[in-house]
């Protein structure tokens, strides 16, 4: 009797909604597939603690994932590398090793790729936070340059959103720390206050806390490139600096696009209430590299919630059962560390700041990563 070949699942990166998915496979493993995790990293750094190991609140393992372990225990396959490209003709994901992997069912959750492509020189005279990894491999430099420092030490970092006023705050506080009183650290955004797009009693503290430790915040600058220690604006003089860390948001591959999914104008892949591609169906896609039809902003807070929804739809595709709709909440919680062992929560219109929010925060992201380190 002929052997007929398992069905083929491919999960294409290891963010957060993909977490849920590989815990889950170890007890619900569907019968005649078999499944591979396609992942350029053996590991993901969860980003809400990237702040707080920068801070020197965690060691990185503390904020370590390991997707090589999730998977060994779910019994699914990992190969270490990149998805680079989809035909989906054939329906095979074309990785950067070279290889060609076929698929009867394929989920994206790689992530999104660093908002770089209009900010010439970032990728060479500047560290940017995303890929995430090249951030930790680039951090140590900068710390042993402002140790090895006399006088003062610019740090920019350019971005005005959470994940920019987070590492901002965080790098004043690791250079407090040191003694390194010589570390001067300088915000700048396009935006007329950080955090614009939150209640304005969130911008207002953040403004606060940045003038009460001497940070320095640039509004409305636009910059237009990053030469070798300075940047160059629209419309404003250029700023110098001893270092420079672009945290600008996110931005889409190129290859979902130029695969033929259907994406929004800015490339990201279109899925409808069951995270489902709304052009391909063996295509899933979520966190922030999927555009959804209730329109929410590019969080993790999202994409966590996101992982139950797509975990259940994903293995009801595999079992050929009916797949359920996904609503996210209008609201979420924001927690939002000054890197001093304090934070600001906003829910909505509403925000406070102090120690409990950081001690909240950091039982939470706890929590999230030992789920999946245990």
């Amino acid at each position: 009797m002929r052997h007929v070949p398992d069905k083929q699942l491919l999960l294409l990166g290891g963010g957060h909604a993909h977490l849920n998915l590989l815990r889950r496979l170890r007890s619900e493993a569907p019968k005649g597939w078999q499944v591979t995790l396609v992942s350029p990293h053996p590991r993901q750094i969860y980003s809400g603690m990237l702040p707080g190991w920068v801070a020197g609140h965690y060691a990185l393992d503390d904020c370590a994932i390991s997707l090589a372990s999730l998977c060994e225990r779910a019994g699914i396959a990992f190969a270490q590398t990149a998805a680079n490209g989809l035909d989906l003709a054939r329906n095979e994901v074309l990785c950067a090793d070279g290889e060609r992997r076929r698929f009867d069912l394929v989920s994206i959750d790689t992530g999104p790729e660093p908002a770089l492509s209009d900010l010439p020189g970032a990728a060479d005279h500047a560290l940017p936070v995303r890929p995430i990894e090249g951030f930790i491999a680039g951090w140590p430099d900068i710390e042993r340059r402002w140790r090895e420092h006399t006088g003062p030490f610019e740090v920019v970092v350019v971005g005005s959103g959470a994940a920019a006023v987070e590492l901002a705050f965080a790098i004043q506080s690791r250079a407090a720390r040191e003694g390194a009183s010589g570390v001067r650290v300088c915000l700048v955004g396009r935006d007329a206050e950080p955090l614009a797009g939150t209640a304005g009693s969130v911008s207002r503290r953040v403004m606060r806390q940045l003038h009460a430790r001497g940070m320095q915040w640039c509004e409305n600058r636009w910059a237009v490139q990053i030469l070798p220690g300075c940047i160059r604006f629209e419309r404003a003089s250029a700023l110098p600096f001893d270092a420079c860390l672009v945290a600008t948001g996110a931005a889409a591959p190129h290859w979902p696009r130029a695969a033929g999914l259907s994406t929004d104008d800015a490339g990201f892949i279109r899925v409808d209430r069951t995270l489902r591609s709304v052009s391909h169906p063996q295509v899933f896609a979520a966190g922030d590299v999927a555009a959804h039809v209730d329109t929410r902003p590019k969080s993790g807070v999202f994409a966590v919630r996101a992982g139950d929804a797509l975990a259940g739809n994903i293995l009801a595709a595999c079992n050929g059962t009916a797949l359920t709709e996904w609503r996210p909440q209008r609201r979420a919680l924001y927690l939002v560390s000054t890197g001093d062992g304090r934070a600001i929560a906003s829910w909505g219109a509403l925000s406070a700041f102090g120690r409990w929010a950081w001690i909240w925060k950091d039982w939470i992201d706890r929590r999230f990563v030992r789920r999946y380190q245990q």
